[in-house]
């Protein structure tokens, strides 16, 4: 099996949902790119509206693989909700994060300093 790049025997069952989940993920922002550079591009408005409803489809599937990830593989769910939903530039949220880990902040000190009003 080519997605596999340990054996497949010595992985679990759970591993190897994992790789059907990552890899179904990948397939899905794949067609993702494909119909909407379909109709990007299309000039007809009836075959435009069908590739935007089509890739429109397989942003839903790709969110519900996301949040099948998110409820059972580690590290989803902490980063999901750090990132997400959130006004802040993302690196700025990701240098705080390294703030935090690394104690650079001090005791009472809750990493709001770089939130903007």
């Amino acid at each position: 099996m080519q997605d596999y790049h340990q054996p497949y025997e010595e992985l679990s069952q759970k591993d190897r949902s994992y790789v059907y989940a990552l890899n179904s993920l990948k397939e899905e922002i794949e067609a993702i790119d494909w119909y909407n550079q379909r109709a990007a591009v299309s000039k007809d408005k009836s075959i435009k509206e069908i590739m935007e409803h089509n890739r429109d489809e397989e942003i839903e599937h790709a969110v519900m693989i996301i949040e099948w990830l998110r409820r059972n593989m580690p590290g989803w769910d902490e980063e999901l909700r750090k990132y997400l939903f959130t006004q802040e530039p993302l690196l700025e949220i990701e240098e705080g994060d390294s703030e935090n880990r690394s104690g650079d902040l001090k005791k009472g000190d809750l990493g709001l300093r770089g939130l903007k009003e």
